[in-house]
């Protein structure tokens, strides 16, 4: 699966054309994207990049990919991301699972065009089947902001810890909560009731901004588009 991973994630790379200002994802699937771009430089590609996180960025300068920033570039031409879950028929998402989610929500609402790479395990019929939704908070009360998120029919609510048990810190500074749902039959609604809750930073809900999905399966790269 690793390899098919790799080869969509190279068809999307492909699809980046010189002059484009390009969002740069986070995660296992997006380094082969960020490895194609710094290929396609070596061939002649002209781009800027503007990466989802420190590690990416720190992968896409290895690759030399010349960076920007919004203070120079408001749009995006295209972004290129990996996601936790695909909902089949709508391409909502679940991402964050990295701990990149505020950043790659920032960067994918400023693209043109979003597009999405995974391997077959990713769709699902219902958000929320397999991935918690992940919440980036304020260290401040995040006990009380992890109540209110109980209250919203989470069957449990975990602070994110590192590998050594110390409690996992955003590249902005922030916790995450991972929140179990199970099957979420309404995404719309319970995306703004955790919009609307005091402390949060942001979600890992991706409503209606995949433009299309590169699915990576044993037999071929799947394409999908509303």
């Amino acid at each position: 699966m690793e390899a098919f991973k790799k080869a969509a994630a190279r068809r999307a790379a492909d699809m980046v054309q010189s002059g484009m200002v390009v969002g740069l994802g986070t995660g296992s699937t997006a380094k082969y994207m960020i490895e194609r771009l710094g290929e396609r430089i070596t061939e002649g590609l002209e781009i800027m990049g503007i990466p989802t996180s420190e590690d990416s960025a720190e992968k896409a300068q290895k690759a030399g990919i010349p960076l920007t920033d919004f203070a120079t570039h408001r749009r995006l031409d295209i972004a290129i991301d990996g996601a936790d879950e695909v909902e089949r028929g709508t391409l909502n998402l679940i991402k964050g699972l990295g701990g990149a989610l505020t950043r790659e929500k920032i960067v994918a609402q400023a693209a043109k065009r979003f597009v999405v790479i995974v391997d077959a395990s990713k769709p699902v019929d219902h958000l929320g089947e397999r991935a918690p939704v992940p919440v980036e908070v304020l260290s401040f009360g995040w006990e009380c902001t992890a109540d209110r998120l109980a209250s919203y029919g989470a069957r449990g609510v975990k602070p994110r810890t590192d590998r050594d048990g110390s409690l996992f810190v955003s590249d902005s500074g922030n916790m995450i909560l991972d929140c179990h749902f199970g099957p979420i039959m309404d995404p719309a609604a319970l995306s703004a009731k955790i919009d609307g809750t005091a402390g949060v930073v942001a979600h890992g809900i991706f409503l209606n901004m995949a433009t299309e999905v590169l699915v990576a399966t044993e037999q071929e790269i799947e394409r999908w588009e509303l």
